[in-house]
Parts: structure tokens; sequence; C-alpha cells
């Protein structure tokens, strides 16, 4: 895949922001944002879903460790009920960006639409998290964030698999929920869930 390369922006204050957990039926969404140094560059970034967990854990280490700055933040079951994900998503984003202590000059945003009300130039990337590194290490920060957030859940809430699933729909999960119910951390809005409301 042709790597990117802005077309308006030059310098070295560039911040990637990307989030993980748009399609799960449970658990927040949680979105990084990382400004990288040129000077400490970082091999082996790529989209976090291509790499194995073992990698994405330390490649998470070495990014906290040399970037020049990152933002982790995240959107609530509840907003994501209220607002729907694709707006949740966005939200989560815009606070990781805010959350950054050197203020980038330029963001780029991995997918096809730029959060509204980011106070700096932006561009949206299509499937950036494979074609620029700052996206691609935010792909890694939220997604590594974001399992172990829903990891710590399988201790409450055992019986769902959220270990193995991350809370994705599979035939374990659904089955789940059939038996046991919805948890707190089930997202109401989503169509299985709802449904299972409803029933």
């Amino acid at each position: 895949m042709e790597p990117f390369v802005s077309q308006v922006y030059f310098g070295d204050l560039l911040a990637g922001t990307d989030e993980a957990g748009r399609g799960p039926l449970a658990g927040e969404v949680v979105a990084a944002a990382v400004i990288l140094d040129p000077t400490c560059p970082i091999l082996g970034l790529a989209d976090s879903k291509k790499l194995t967990e073992k990698k994405r854990e330390a490649l998470y280490a070495e990014i906290i460790d040399k970037a020049l700055a990152y933002g982790i933040a995240s959107a609530s079951i509840e907003e994501i009920d209220e607002i729907n994900i694709l707006h949740a998503s966005m939200l989560a984003m815009s606070r990781a960006v805010s959350l950054l202590s050197v203020k980038p000059e330029h963001v780029l945003v991995d997918g096809n639409r730029i959060p509204p009300n980011l106070p700096y130039s932006a561009e949206a990337v299509v499937k950036g998290d494979a074609r620029q590194a700052a996206i691609s290490a935010a792909s890694i920060l939220a997604k590594v964030t974001r399992d172990r957030d829903i990891i710590k859940a399988a201790d409450t809430y055992p019986a769902y698999g959220f270990e193995k699933h991350k809370g994705y729909p599979t035939a374990q999960h659904l089955e789940a929920i059939r038996l046991y119910g919805i948890t707190p951390i089930h997202r109401r809005s989503f169509g299985p869930v709802k449904k299972i409301l409803e029933g």
C-alpha cells in the first residue's frame, strides 16, 4: 500500500490519531493521538490489527518511551448509545488530540472523516493506520489500551468470554448474551444487544 505523505504540512509536529473498538458490542471506544520523534524512529509500526498481541505490546512500550507526545482517551458506553458510535469515535479522537503535551501543527486522522472542532489543520487518511507511522502508532496505543480494559471486564463478567472475543459479536458472545442477559458494559444501541433487550 502506498505510504501517505501530506502535501500540505512538511514539519515535524505532526500528530496521527486513530480509534479502536467501533465494532464490538461492549466496552468503550478508545482513541489515541501520537506525535513521533523524527530523531527516534520506531521500527515495525503497522496497522495494529495486522500485528500479533505480543508485537503490539512491545511497540506500545516503545511508543510511550520514544514519542514526543501521546494522548489516550475514550468515549463512554453511554456516549456511544446517545450519539452513536461514529460520533463517539470522533469525540474520543478529539479528546486524545487535546491531551497531547506538545501541541501539533497538523493532524492526520485515520479514515475518511475529520473530528469536528479540532483546533488544528487536519487531513483524513483512508487506511492511514497502514500508510502513515504516527497513525499506526496511535492505532497500537488505542488497541492495546482497549484490549486491556475489556480483559479486565472479563474478571467482573467471567461468563461472557471477553478475554477471547474482546466484545466483538462472535457466536460465543451472542450465546452468552442470550443465556445471561446484558451487562452494564454492553452497548444497548447496537443491533444484536437491542434485539435481545426488545426480545
